[in-house]
């Protein structure tokens, strides 16, 4: 009986070594995948939760001149991206990104976020069609940051 307690006790050790293995494994990867922005704006769920009356705008378009100036806000959003595609998990988190600076925008009297840039990491960059997603096993991440305003 005793030989049997301590072979359960010995599996059970082997698999919190696996488990903690794999784990260290997933999260050790850390894919940088630069994605469309108009692709990650047009998916249905984007359609649906984006206020229209909201303008987002990127780093490099242009737009009116500013009539006021709310300050320069962050948001770093992460998502599940278990069992999803990179880029599904990806377009998920930047929605959840636009959507916090939308909130942003509502809570601070503004109507648009203009120089919108990937913010990963605190390292900016700028571009007018692309984002910057990092991807893992587990989970995937957007940070973005953008000027809150009021256009005309």
């Amino acid at each position: 009986m005793k030989n049997i307690g301590m072979k359960k006790c010995i599996a059970a050790i082997g698999l919190a070594v696996i488990s903690m293995a794999v784990a260290a494994q997933s999260e050790a990867r850390d894919t940088r995948l630069l994605l469309s922005i108009d692709e990650a704006m047009n998916t249905p769920a984007a359609k649906e939760k984006l206020d229209p009356s909201i303008r987002f705008v990127f780093a490099g378009q242009s737009h009116a001149r500013t009539t006021r100036d709310f300050g320069n806000f962050v948001t770093n959003k992460k998502t599940n991206a278990f069992n999803k595609s990179d880029e599904e998990a990806c377009r998920w988190v930047m929605l959840s990104a636009l959507l916090s600076l939308q909130d942003r925008v509502k809570s601070e009297g503004g109507n648009a976020v203009v120089n919108i840039e990937s913010y990963y990491d605190r390292q900016p960059m700028a571009s007018s069609t692309q984002y910057e997603c990092h991807a893992g096993m587990l989970m995937a991440g957007v940070a973005l940051r953008g000027d809150v305003v009021t256009l005309p």
